[in-house]
């Protein structure tokens, strides 16, 4: 496997997989242990040793055990590929420690009563996700920057789009009729609930 672990793109997936875990204060065995794994199993990820780490069902369970999605993986990687250091999660470290019962192994990563889907029905955010899409979202979770988000307005209306950021009064979000380059500016009176993108499922 010589050729495989010189790929750059599988040394920066794993490097980002040992940030996430780090920046929730994990050791890669209680990483590790949330799947069933040992350190080790764990720690080929890291290395880029494994060629799994390109599927998207292995990234699926491996960001779920660090409560992370892998939309957050492939942003990282980005980061680490640019060689642009890679920012603390918006909403601080994390960890479950000891006290974390985690889903059974052969279960779906994402099952949670709080996870919530729906298609898209155009290319609003095309390439980042285009119609027939299915997005998962989690009403519980802020978005963090570039991360799609899925607000719900006071009026019963739905506005998909990419995060940017936000201050006191306003949201501030990408997308829509215009593309990806089109920004929203919204004011957060009108916003009855935020969630976060955490899966893109396609057709």
């Amino acid at each position: 496997m010589p050729r495989f672990e010189q790929d750059s793109d599988v040394r920066a997936l794993g490097e980002a997989l040992a940030g996430l875990r780090r920046d929730r204060g994990l050791s890669q065995a209680e990483a590790g242990a949330r799947l069933g794994m040992t350190s080790q199993g764990w720690g080929l990820y890291e290395a880029g040793k494994r060629p799994g780490l390109f599927r998207p069902d292995v990234q699926r369970r491996l960001t779920a055990a660090l409560d992370a999605s892998p939309e957050d993986l492939a942003l990282a990687a980005a980061r680490i590929a640019a060689d642009v250091p890679v920012a603390p999660p918006a909403r601080g470290v994390e960890s479950g420690g000891r006290g974390w019962g985690g889903a059974p192994v052969l279960a779906p990563a994402l099952e949670s009563a709080s996870i919530e889907r729906l298609q898209l029905s155009n290319d609003d955010l095309a390439p980042w996700a285009a119609s027939g899409v299915v997005l998962e979202f989690d009403p519980g979770r802020w978005p963090r920057r570039d991360q799609g988000c899925v607000i719900d307005l006071t009026d019963g209306s739905r506005l998909i789009r990419l995060y940017d950021r936000a201050d006191a009064d306003r949201l501030y979000l990408r997308g829509g009729p215009g593309g990806l380059n089109a920004e929203t500016v919204l004011d957060r009176g009108r916003a009855a609930r935020v969630a976060a993108v955490i899966a893109r499922l396609d057709p």
